[in-house]
């Protein structure tokens, strides 16, 4: 028996939505972030849901963590999008939905996996922001599944505590910087948190951030190799601090890392409360982003190397290689297993 089928309707949903010019780029192909924002929608939906089916304060799962996410498949306009959402562990205080999204062509009906995400949310009472419910358990259909939900949220809760925010990382402006440097293709943007960006709470959905944050990506790829790009991968998105409604985010991004088919490219994204001021800007969300160059047939291209200047970029450039590796390992072992 399935873990959704031992559990109540509120454990699974799916949501489609066909694809339209607004949610791709020039070429057709859909953006990560589209894609990205609608796998935290489900999410939400799911989490939040689960959350109320017990009696006391209703509440608003909030994200905290997105797991490592890969783009298996490119998804095109007028193609639709089919998103399931599972719930497939609850701690006391937070839930596991694993997402799965498939792409299907319309016009001959096949079908393909596009992306496997797995996302974490804290439910949050809408009387008091700041106070977490706790989660309604759920039954699994045998105890192996229970204690391999047990090693992902230790895992997970491990690299939550390790991950750093950055705060004294800065992306500052380069006058006239050469071609393939750090400088020539870092890009950010400025948004003002309006109220169709929020949840019930007054705060904004992380797949309202995902999206930003893919755009900038995005951005600095293209700029950096002059070509059609598409998100390869997402590693783990930490959310660091919540972003109120009516806060300036300034979302900023730089190329980290290349090899000789992929760029990474590091984002962060700063909030700025403009009636709470005194509060001062912080630091809110932070990762890393994969992208991988195009040509007009859709086929990988060699990226330009990327142009070191100093110390810092050499040293961030190190770190992105070890990362590059180590994805390149477990991809590679994935693939083993499945043989």
């Amino acid at each position: 028996m399935s873990a959704a089928k031992s559990l109540s309707l509120s454990s699974s949903i799916q949501i489609c939505r066909i694809m339209r010019p607004d949610d791709a780029n020039i070429v057709g192909n859909v953006h990560g972030g589209t894609i990205l924002k609608m796998i935290e929608e489900a999410g939400g939906i799911i989490s939040t849901r689960h959350c109320n089916t017990q009696s006391g304060d209703r509440c608003v799962a909030a994200l905290a963590r997105v797991e490592r996410t890969d783009f298996l498949h490119p998804m095109f306009i007028g193609e639709v999008a089919h998103v399931s959402a599972e719930i497939t562990y609850t701690s006391k205080h937070s839930v596991e939905v694993q997402v799965i999204v498939l792409a299907e062509n319309i016009l001959t009906g096949a079908k393909k996996v596009t992306n496997k995400a797995t996302l974490w949310y804290v439910p949050f009472s809408l009387q008091n922001v700041d106070k977490i419910i706790e989660v309604p358990v759920i039954e699994y259909s045998s105890v192996e599944q229970e204690e391999e939900g047990k090693k992902r949220y230790d895992a997970q809760k491990m690299e939550r505590l390790e991950t750093k925010e950055r705060n004294g990382e800065i992306i500052n402006p380069v006058v006239s910087p050469e071609a393939y440097t750090v400088g020539f293709s870092q890009s950010s943007l400025i948004h003002l948190v309006g109220p169709s960006d929020c949840t019930l709470h007054g705060f904004v959905h992380g797949g309202v951030t995902m999206k930003l944050m893919d755009e900038v990506a995005g951005i600095v790829a293209a700029r950096h190799c002059k070509t059609n790009i598409v998100t390869a991968s997402v590693d783990a998105i930490n959310f660091h601090r919540k972003i109120k409604k009516g806060c300036v985010v300034s979302v900023s991004g730089r190329m980290t890392f290349t090899s000789n088919k992929s760029m990474e490219i590091e984002v962060f994204v700063d909030a700025d409360p403009l009636v709470e001021a005194a509060r001062g800007k912080y630091r809110a969300v932070t990762a890393f982003f994969t992208y991988i160059s195009l040509d007009k047939e859709g086929k990988p291209l060699s990226v330009p190397p990327l142009k070191l200047e100093n110390e810092e970029e050499k040293k961030r450039f190190e770190e992105g290689k070890v990362r590059y590796l180590q994805n390149k390992a477990k991809r590679q072992a994935e693939k083993e297993r499945q043989q």
